[in-house]
């Protein structure tokens, strides 16, 4: 029994191998050798594998078939086609038109048989792959050896790591299961990972304010460092520096509220308003810095310097210091009480806040609210601010002493919105 394909279905499969065709024989239009494809090829091969496909749906013999008949006929072309030489004298050996030909052949039953956003994905992805092929040479020319080994390593992260691990607390000292560990170590490094490729290859980030922007995603201390040093040894780049210790800062508060809200948004609408108006006076003070210091702007160094922030290292030392955290948290709230945790996070403030943060957002000390939950993060972001401040000094000296001090008043604020949290006045 011949199955009978919807109208829909049809005229999208037309129409995406027609788009095929066109792509196909405007990017060959300059070749001189005839190659296998095109506006009328394409067409005929989709509606040959469709029709072949509702023959028999169930075992598809007919369509394989058709398959068959299809690769040999490529098959004999190619061996014709490796024997040709390009521009440079060098053998022919690519595949594109050969799997051009056989993504024409599918699409007919993919049209018909599978959801019709597969077959636009898939015929859209193709045609972007023929047609961005210097430039896809280009980057790849670009991208360092390095870089792929640490993609890989961030797909071992997000797609090997974290679906082994149990979902279940492994010990009574904490709530925190190692699933909640390694995904908020995975939520900070595709942020710390998105923003080193953005300063790494968009070139736009490395002038004006973009590197403190995209550094206070990764991590505003590093980058209130690297700009210090920067302001130090260059005069002229004092007011990017001054502005971009703030900005960075400014980002961090962001950055923090996001991560929050995607473990407990319950938490984050708590925090909104202190978080979001730190953040604006931080932005708006960077803002009156970067047009009102006469100092001339000088290009920004590379943010980086410093290494990759995917090494597995690097994650293995945050999944232990979250850990550690976890377990501190709920020892100190079991010796101490709240105030306890109150002055944990000052303590912690002066290191890495995101383990501390991401613990108590994913409910890492049992017997605390969000509302003391609140409270501790601006305590943490505030003694992470007097660390920054100090930071500034000594890497900076005189030239980042107006950075140190705007960190210094955002943190006295980010107290006194503490106060006023706990006393239930905000």
């Amino acid at each position: 029994m011949i199955a009978t394909p919807s109208v829909h279905s049809l005229g999208l499969l037309l129409l995406l191998s027609f788009f095929l065709g066109f792509a196909f024989e405007d990017f060959f239009a300059k070749t001189s050798s005839a190659r296998p494809g095109g506006i009328r090829t394409f067409p005929l091969l989709s509606l040959g594998g469709g029709i072949l496909y509702l023959f028999d749906p169930t075992h598809l013999i007919a369509f394989t078939g058709g398959l068959l008949v299809l690769g040999a006929w490529l098959a004999m072309f190619y061996g014709v086609h490796l024997r040709e030489r390009d521009e440079k004298g060098e053998r022919n050996a690519g595949l594109v038109v050969l799997l051009l030909n056989v993504h024409a052949y599918l699409l007919g039953a993919v049209a018909l048989a599978l959801p019709h956003w597969i077959a636009v994905g898939v015929t859209v992805v193709a045609v972007l792959l023929l047609t961005g092929r210097d430039r896809l040479h280009t980057l790849a020319r670009r991208i360092d050896m390095k870089e792929i080994t640490t993609a890989g390593q961030f797909l071992i992260l997000t797609g090997v790591v974290l679906p082994l691990l149990p979902a279940e607390p492994v010990t009574t000292l904490t709530s925190i299961t190692p699933r909640q560990a390694w995904l908020a170590l995975t939520l900070v490094c595709t942020l710390s990972y998105a923003s080193y490729l953005a300063q790494r290859y968009w070139p736009r980030a490395a002038r004006g304010l973009w590197m403190p922007a995209l550094g206070g995603l990764y991590s505003s201390t590093a980058t209130t460092v690297v700009l210090a040093r920067q302001a130090n040894a260059d005069p002229a780049s004092r007011r990017q520096a001054l502005a971009g210790i703030t900005l960075a800062t400014g980002i961090m508060y962001l950055r923090i509220l996001a991560i929050i809200a995607v473990f407990n948004l319950a938490l984050a609408r708590q925090l909104v308003v202190p978080m979001a108006g730190l953040a604006a006076l931080a932005l708006s003070i960077a803002a009156l810095q970067y047009w009102l210091i006469k100092a001339p702007a000088a290009e920004a160094h590379d943010a980086a310097g410093r290494g990759n922030p995917l090494e597995l290292g690097t994650a293995a030392a945050f999944a232990a210091m979250f850990v550690l955290i976890s377990l501190a948290s709920t020892w100190v709230k079991t010796e101490f009480g709240t105030e306890g945790i109150y002055w944990l996070a000052a303590i912690v403030g002066f290191a890495d806040i995101d383990p501390f943060v991401l613990n108590l957002a994913q409910g890492g000390t049992a017997g605390i609210g969000d509302h003391a939950v609140a409270i501790a993060v601006l305590i943490a972001a505030s003694s992470n601010n007097i660390l920054k401040a100090t930071y500034a000094l000594s890497f900076g000296g005189r030239a980042t002493l107006q950075s140190a001090l705007m960190l210094v008043i955002l943190a006295g604020i980010g107290v006194v919105l503490a106060v006023l949290l706990a006393r239930g006045t905000l």
